[in-house]
């Protein structure tokens, strides 16, 4: 049987094989496409298999077809392998993945940009073609037929799998730095949004920048994959591959991931042409993201006023370019797209929608047109609570974070602000929320909208609008929760004392050392 350290440690010796030879943010790409074809290989070797036992002939060719996905024997990975010393192997495996995507509808576009015959990325054949056979070796004897996955408990052998593949999302995050924010959110805070948007039977989850996938998936299986509808979008093809096969391993064969920049093309429309509107919303997005409405101007803004003249002018993003009116509160500064990717979440929630971002704590208080939007959408009563998490636990970046939850329908005004910032564990070098930190999170938010006092000194606090006005609609915690820790008083005549009794201390036993050194001659 195959156990979910199996999968880890075959995943840990595909990254071993391109360490030290290509960066982890690329090399990525290469061990999780190699394990999703070994995935898809094994499955669909199974179902054959079982089918064989049941029909033959024209019957079992009809089975085989209704299969979800079908592979080609020079599409699978037993053909890969048998292939690992062949001169144009890198060539033989992305004809593999082009293979798989053309006989398959439902897999079409999954290996979007993944080219594991790239002299850019993989180097020359003198170095590429050791490095493949060795990521093959890897996988050869990695069985993942379902009927030899080890489950416990509740799990099916999908789950082992996916947990095993996100588990190694996570792992690359580490590895990879800067370039890892975009593509993971860490559990521990994908599970708090989880459980604070809370998705009911016939949801639709929504995110607008899902990366990997990972927090869709937290948010869908708090639902029930077969209850609620799962729909993301996101920029980075090489994010897209990474979701969708995220998304099949975790036997989700029908979430809507699409392709494209969220804000200038949001591809999630209603048959009249108008933004999606979504029950459940959850989002990591990029922080402070530069030019974030360049898409807005794809040929470049010129001036006419002179024709034979005619020079670039600068480009200024106006609420009529968007025919989705998501920027009528006003438009955000061209360097911090931050209240950009909100207000679209916002325009995207349906009749009680709920919507748990994370945000760099200058969404809270920065001024000018910020400040206006935040105004804006307070008055409107559409901000429901605020965390704010501890430091260096993101990947990407050690700054703090905070969790801004947007809702509609709300019973009451207020807004409730929680500074979980020192509620952390250690692991590594990284700060990491302990099931405990998640629990008191998570609880103080429902004790919250259930309409219970949850004022805890340097903790929590629920601020009115009244509150929330005097201080111009400037949301940062500090204004709200007093977190200042006094000093401990140092009794500086206690500790001469007690200076003095070691000092005595130490006198009696160097005379007791002296004594033992005369007894000895010494």
């Amino acid at each position: 049987m195959t156990n979910i350290e199996d999968i880890k440690n075959a995943l840990w010796a595909g990254a071993n094989t391109f360490r030290d030879s290509i960066d982890a943010a690329n090399y990525k790409d290469y061990v999780l496409s190699m394990l999703f074809v070994k995935y898809l290989s094994d499955t669909y070797k199974e179902s054959v298999e079982n089918l064989k036992k049941e029909y033959f002939g024209i019957r079992l060719e009809r089975q085989i077809e209704n299969l979800p996905f079908c592979l080609k024997r020079e599409h699978t990975f037993e053909y890969i392998d048998e292939n690992k010393y062949a001169n144009d192997i890198g060539t033989k495996i992305s004809e593999a993945l082009t293979g798989i995507e053309s006989s398959n509808p439902i897999l079409a576009g999954i290996f979007r940009g993944i080219d594991f015959n790239s002299e850019a990325n993989l180097g020359k054949k003198e170095q590429k073609n050791p490095m493949l056979r060795n990521l093959i070796e890897d996988f050869e004897n990695l069985d993942l037929r379902p009927s030899m996955i080890e489950t416990n408990g509740e799990q099916v052998p999908s789950d082992v799998i996916g947990d095993a593949y996100e588990y190694m999302i996570g792992e690359f995050a580490t590895m990879a730095g800067k370039k890892a924010g975009s593509f993971f959110t860490p559990q521990e805070v994908s599970e708090i949004m989880a459980q604070i948007v809370n998705p009911q039977p016939g949801d639709r989850i929504y995110d607008p920048t899902c990366g990997s996938g990972s927090l869709l998936i937290r948010a869908a299986r708090r639902g029930g994959f077969n209850n609620v509808q799962i729909y993301g979008q996101e920029v980075s093809s090489s994010a897209i591959s990474m979701a969708r096969m995220n998304m099949f391993i975790h036997d989700i064969k029908d979430a809507k991931i699409a392709w494209g920049d969220t804000l200038a093309s949001p591809q999630h429309l209603d048959s009249d042409g108008n933004l999606m509107k979504f029950e459940c919303i959850v989002a990591n997005m990029p922080f402070s993201k530069d030019k974030w409405a360049a898409g807005f101007n794809p040929r470049g803004e010129v001036s006419t006023e002179n024709d034979k003249n005619r020079k670039k002018v600068e480009f200024k993003m106006e609420p009529s370019l968007d025919k989705f009116h998501r920027f009528d509160y006003g438009i955000p500064p061209a360097s911090k797209g931050d209240w950009a990717f909100l207000m679209h979440m916002i325009a995207s929630m349906s009749g009680n929608g709920r919507i748990a971002a994370v945000a760099p704590h200058g969404v809270l208080f920065r001024g000018a047109s910020e400040g206006k939007i935040r105004s804006e959408i307070i008055q409107k009563n559409l901000i429901d609570a605020v965390i704010g998490l501890p430091e260096n636990i993101f990947y990407g970046t050690s700054i703090p974070a905070c969790i801004l939850i947007f809702k509609k329908g709300k019973r009451n005004s207020d807004i409730l602000f929680i500074d979980a910032s020192k509620e952390y564990g250690k692991e590594k070098s990284k700060n990491k929320l302990t099931p405990n930190n998640i629990k008191k999170i998570v609880e103080t938010y429902k004790r919250y909208i259930n309409g219970e006092n949850v004022e805890e000194k340097k903790y929590s606090h629920i601020a009115s609008r009244e509150e929330i006005k005097e201080n111009d609609y400037n949301l940062n915690i500090p204004r709200y929760i007093e977190t200042y820790e006094e000093e401990k008083f140092i009794d500086i005549e206690k500790i001469n004392i007690d200076i003095d009794k070691l000092r005595e201390q130490i006198s009696i036993t160097e005379n007791e050392i002296d004594e033992c050194l005369r007894e000895l001659g010494i």
